[in-house]
């Protein structure tokens, strides 16, 4: 049997990041639904201190998601939840996100994210691949290709 699944990148600062994640590769930030939150608040399943405001909307503290632009919005969906920690980065990430660019539009790709806040880290290659690898504004790796 296989599986669907999600990908969850630690975070700082979740929505921050599920912001840049969402302009940089083109997908959208999943909307909050304050109705939910206050309901679940009422009901005792939360409190307000699991929330905080984004952008002037009452959102979750604890985490961002982010999905495809062509998946739907509920369900089985392509989606990276950012979620919040307390410790901050200190090592090379055991799993990180590869995108693809194509190889014509890696230069292009690699300034407009340095623009935005990436980090230049190095290039690599193997055989005729090339890649680029970068870290987000809070160190997170990740390559374009």
């Amino acid at each position: 049997m296989a599986y669907n699944f999600q990908v969850v990148v630690d975070a700082a600062a979740p929505h921050d990041l599920a912001d840049w994640w969402a302009d940089a590769l083109g997908w959208v930030v999943e909307p909050s639904d304050p109705d939910f939150i206050h309901r679940m608040i009422d009901e005792g399943y939360a409190t307000k201190d699991d929330t905080t405001t984004h952008r002037g909307e009452l959102v979750w503290k604890d985490g961002a998601a982010i999905r495809h632009p062509d998946g739907p919005e509920r369900g089985e969906r392509k989606r990276i939840l950012f979620q919040r920690v307390p410790e901050p980065k200190t090592v090379k990430n055991r799993v990180h996100i590869d995108f693809w660019v194509g190889q014509d539009r890696v230069e292009a790709e690699q300034a407009r994210l340095t623009a935005c806040g990436a980090t230049f880290l190095h290039r690599g290659q193997q055989g005729p691949h090339t890649w680029v690898t970068m870290a987000d504004p809070q160190g997170n790796e990740f390559c374009i290709s």
